[in-house]
């Protein structure tokens, strides 16, 4: 029987609590990923603006993994990530658009276009993540990842905003 470390009785929903800690390690080897991609994207986009959210989110990210492990010490469990196939995936497209679009003038839409498939990716991880915590009452955790979840909305709201402004139309 899963004990909850809040107060040591049964915890609610336990038969998700496996499927969490995999996520949980899922998304923090996601998020050390994503570390490297930020900055290829900064360092090939030709736009201003995206290079700056690309920067800013790069900082946020290092964020979240610190968030992450504060997740992982409120369930008494040492933080460990995973290679996340997906994130490995979705990276991997993001090189391959550097390469495909380098002088054209798309490239920035294109890489805004992989960075938002990685925002949905992580708002869709966070989503999980923080209704699990929800339902098995790790109130700490359900707040450190619905921040964490917030801050990955306002990325891919951002990005979006850049590409309308910006990005899409030709000047």
């Amino acid at each position: 029987m899963v004990k909850s470390k809040q107060n040591n009785q049964q915890m609610p929903n336990e038969h998700l609590h496996e499927l969490f800690l995999d996520e949980l390690k899922d998304i923090l080897g996601a998020e050390r990923q994503l570390l490297k991609g930020l900055k290829k994207m900064s360092k090939a986009t030709e736009n201003s603006q995206l290079k700056k959210a690309f920067d800013k989110h790069h900082n946020q990210t290092e964020g979240q993994i610190e968030r992450l492990k504060e997740v992982f010490g409120s369930l008494g469990i040492t933080a460990r990530g995973k290679t996340c196939k997906a994130m490995e995936g979705l990276l991997k497209e993001a090189d391959e658009i550097i390469e495909n679009f380098e002088g054209d003038p798309a490239l920035d839409a294109a890489l805004i276009s992989a960075a938002q498939k990685v925002e949905h990716y992580e708002i869709a991880s966070y989503g999980c993540l923080t209704t699990f915590a929800k339902l098995m009452e790790h109130t700490e955790a359900e707040q450190l990842l619905r921040q964490t979840l917030d801050e990955e909305k306002q990325t891919d709201t951002l990005l979006t905003e850049i590409a309308i402004s910006a990005v899409n139309e030709s000047v």
